[in-house]
């Protein structure tokens, strides 16, 4: 007597994908990405662009809790150079500057786009000391 046990099935029965079906899926998720990846780009300039405004603005109460203390904008300091904080390197979105330096009564801050940031089509930004807010876009603010 013989034992069978060990012998494989005839492969008439075997399961798998046939390149044809890979080449669909790989085609799907190819259509896929190309309309999700443009989306996230906008998405994370748009949050890139409400950091810096969040930025300018933390900039301007600061500058006025300043001119409360000195009666003068002279010698005041930005909260911070660069968006997102702390940033350096290709992490910058923002390079946040005063536009000319703060006098007794007035300043303007303003955010210039950097890196992956830098094809945002609201461009550079300001903040003034009127609470004037610009862009190279209307309604970016």
């Amino acid at each position: 007597m013989t034992n069978n046990t060990n012998k494989r099935p005839a492969r008439a029965g075997a399961r798998g994908f046939t390149l044809i079906e890979v080449m669909v899926v790989v085609a799907i998720v190819g259509v896929l990405a190309a309309v999700a990846y443009p989306n996230y780009m906008r998405h994370t300039q748009r949050a890139s662009r409400a950091n810096a405004q969040a930025v300018m603005m933390e900039t301007a109460q600061f500058m006025e809790r300043y001119y409360s203390a000195n009666n003068t904008y002279v010698d005041a300091a930005l909260v911070s150079a660069v968006v997102p904080k702390g940033a350096s390197g290709t992490a910058v979105r923002y390079n946040v500057t005063f536009s000319v330096t703060p006098t007794a009564a007035a300043y303007t801050v303003r955010a210039v786009p950097a890196n992956a940031q830098s094809g945002d089509s609201c461009g550079t930004m300001t903040l003034a000391h009127t609470g004037a807010q610009t862009a190279a876009v209307a309604g970016c603010w």
